[in-house]
């Protein structure tokens, strides 16, 4: 029973000791491994700003220079770490690393297909650029300027002073409005006057009234058309055009609201009515009697 225990206590000691000389065999050999991945973090970081500085000549694009920096610096972290396992022998274990990979990414884009989605969205938002920052654009409900792309989502400040975080898929598959992308934009003026003024006149101080607006685009005249006869006025819509580019787009709502203002003033000025949903008794249209005539020739009755 003795000589069975000093056996296994020999076998494991010599198991033991083995360890120990292997150990010490490979210390050079780890504290090389460990300078190769020190060297190569100190390198990788050097070569991922340079990328992101040379990117930034080229593109311009902020995504697209972090996304090209952060592949940079993955590769040659990468890169060291497989010169590493080189150096200690432990090829066998790479092999069986990137095989574990392959499977564990696998397992992991089925879990993760939407974050996988946005990621690769996020790069075709970068790469192809239908959306850069400060652009105006609408989704759902939101209205803003992009202040932000990244590689997940994306981030529109709307008019009211919100944040709206959109996934970049989303970008891609759904429908979007772009307001700057034509660098113009139409308004479009309904306003209805009495059925007892001019049309002819109505037209022509209209659109006199619009040509005064400071921010009209000289290229495009304004269109006047006569929509329809509404219930107590007929209705028109007068459409004229003005710049709207990234980071000026307080030039719509000034321009619309000039627009108001300039008509106001100028109906008043020429004796034309906005009319507003009030029921009036006017006997003295074109046609017809003044009330007061009428109350008249009732009495002399």
């Amino acid at each position: 029973m003795l000589e069975n225990a000093q056996k296994y206590f020999e076998k494991i000691l010599s198991k033991v000791e083995g360890w120990l000389e292997s150990f010490i065999t490979m210390i050079p050999n780890f504290l090389l491994a460990l300078l190769v991945i020190f060297i190569t973090i100190l390198v990788a970081k050097t070569l991922r700003g340079l990328a992101y500085r040379m990117m930034q000549r080229i593109t311009r694009n902020e995504a697209i220079d972090k996304l090209t920096a952060s592949i940079v610096f993955f590769l040659m972290v990468t890169l060291g770490l497989f010169i590493s396992l080189r150096i200690l022998n432990l090829d066998k274990t790479v092999t069986s690393l990137l095989a574990g990979l392959g499977i564990v990414g696998l397992a992991m884009g089925f879990a993760f297909k939407d974050i996988v989605s946005n990621f690769i969205s996020g790069v075709y938002l970068a790469i192809k650029s239908p959306v850069n920052v400060g652009d105006i654009v609408e989704y759902q409900d939101a209205m803003g300027v992009v202040k932000e792309i990244g590689l997940r989502a994306s981030r529109i400040k709307t008019f009211q002073g919100q944040d709206v975080i959109i996934p970049n898929r989303l970008i891609i598959e759904d429908k979007y409005t772009h307001f700057t992308i034509n660098k113009e934009r139409r308004i479009d003026l309904e306003v209805g006057v009495s059925y007892g003024d001019d049309l002819e006149k109505v037209e022509q101080v209209t659109l006199n009234a619009i040509h005064k607006i400071p921010y009209l685009k000289e290229d495009k005249q304004a269109d006047f058309y006569y929509k329809e006869f509404g219930d107590s006025a007929i209705i028109f819509t007068v459409r004229y055009w003005v710049d709207y580019l990234p980071g000026n787009y307080l030039i719509y709502l000034r321009a619309l609201s000039q627009g108001i203002k300039n008509i106001k003033k100028a109906y008043d000025q020429n004796q034309i009515t906005i009319t507003f949903p009030i029921r009036t008794i006017d006997f003295g249209i074109k046609g017809g009697e003044s009330l007061a005539d009428m109350l008249v020739e009732a009495d002399k009755k």
